[in-house]
């Protein structure tokens, strides 16, 4: 039984001091009994590998864009999403959290403005439409401005706009008003002015985890996660509702071989519950792995500075982070925790526990 978590870390340890010797023949090891069609530590391993390999080399960093290759098919991401929410049920719940909060809000509202940061695919927001739809006295308006990195070539803003295309099929099917502003530049950069907020409606800010790829301030000295934070106090939005991976693990360390370890174990935990849940041939469950958690991996081991993207904070970080910068936090509402609750015990496995749930959603606070 060859023990390839040993292996792994050896190989790290020489390729930390440029033993470059020892590395390749421990990758070589590495490669033999590694395969992205293996077992969960198989697939690890092969991913880890791959990162460990471009580190060694010094290979310079490719565009990361932080979401799948523009070769992957939409429809194709989308399967591996439903598979992803399926099995694990963290986004899922944020999800729930997020869109009853907002729905919440806006019982009597005529206009809905979300504010989304990190937008990806837009795979929250039709069950948020639908909720809408069901609205006693008819739906509101529904204005969404979606927000991502630029992607490269001549159009940065192309993959945002089809996005908006769909959601906007999405809300005519169920007689939603809709309108879509699509903004791809860097977030730190972005302007009030650029957001079109209109006096009369609902302001919502949201984003989902993607907080963590922006850069911090170990690579830049005006930091972009504050200068983001300012410019949401500026809004003032009505509601403000953010999402963080928050684990045992923490793999943002600035020396390679603590960073290497922390992200062994949290991308281990993603591994074992695909392997536990999900057929090993399940190509669904293979673009997972390949375009989101293997992609992610590489990038926190491969690289360093401006070109390693993935920096996670924690939920406390990033607490202090928001208070700093004028926020309070809202009460949670009790009854949208029991149905996160019922949910959780309704469909997925028992392992999955729900012992407590930080509200997530902010306000800005008065006099600030």
């Amino acid at each position: 039984m060859v023990d390839l978590e040993s292996l792994l870390t050896q190989c790290a340890e020489a390729v930390a001091i440029y033993d470059q010797r020892t590395a390749t023949e421990l990758l070589g090891k590495i490669r033999y009994y590694s395969s992205p069609y293996g077992d969960g530590t198989e697939r690890l391993a092969h991913y880890f590998a791959k990162g460990l390999e471009i580190r060694l080399n010094g290979t310079r960093a490719p565009l990361f864009t932080q979401i799948p290759s523009n070769t992957t098919l939409v429809a194709d991401v989308l399967k591996s999403h439903i598979l992803y929410v399926s099995v694990c049920p963290f986004g899922r719940i944020s999800n729930l959290f997020s869109n009853r909060n907002i729905a919440k809000l806006a019982e009597k509202a005529t206009t809905v403005h979300v504010i989304d940061f990190g937008i990806a695919y837009g795979f929250q927001w039709p069950c948020l439409i639908h909720r809408l739809s069901t609205r006693s006295g008819g739906p509101p308006k529904l204005r969404i401005t979606g927000i991502d990195f630029p992607q490269p070539g001549f159009r940065p803003a192309e993959r945002i706009e089809a996005i908006g295309r769909r959601l906007r099929r999405c809300c005519e099917n169920v007689n939603v008003p809709f309108e879509f502003n699509a903004i791809a530049k860097r977030w730190e950069t972005i302007r009030a002015e650029e957001l079109n907020i209109e006096r009369v409606e609902l302001l919502v800010v949201n984003y989902m985890y993607r907080l963590r790829h922006l850069p911090d301030d170990s690579v830049m000295l005006n930091n972009p996660r504050n200068m983001v934070l300012k410019l949401i106090k500026r809004l003032n939005p009505d509601l403000f509702i953010r999402g963080v991976v928050n684990g045992n693990y923490n793999y943002n360390f600035p020396f390679f071989i603590n960073r290497f370890r922390e992200a062994f174990f949290h991308f281990s935990a993603m591994f074992d519950i695909l392997e536990a849940n999900v057929g090993g041939e399940d190509p669904d469950r293979l673009l997972l792995e390949r375009e989101t958690f293997g992609r992610d991996a590489i990038n926190v081991i491969a690289y360093e500075g401006i070109d390693r993207i993935d920096r996670p904070e924690t939920y406390k970080q990033w607490q202090l982070r928001n208070q700093k910068a004028g926020f309070r936090q809202l009460p949670l509402e009790q009854n949208i925790f029991n149905r996160a609750r019922t949910v959780l015990k309704s469909d997925y496995l028992k392992d999955f526990k729900l012992r407590w749930m930080a509200s997530g959603c902010f306000k800005a606070g008065k006099g600030e």
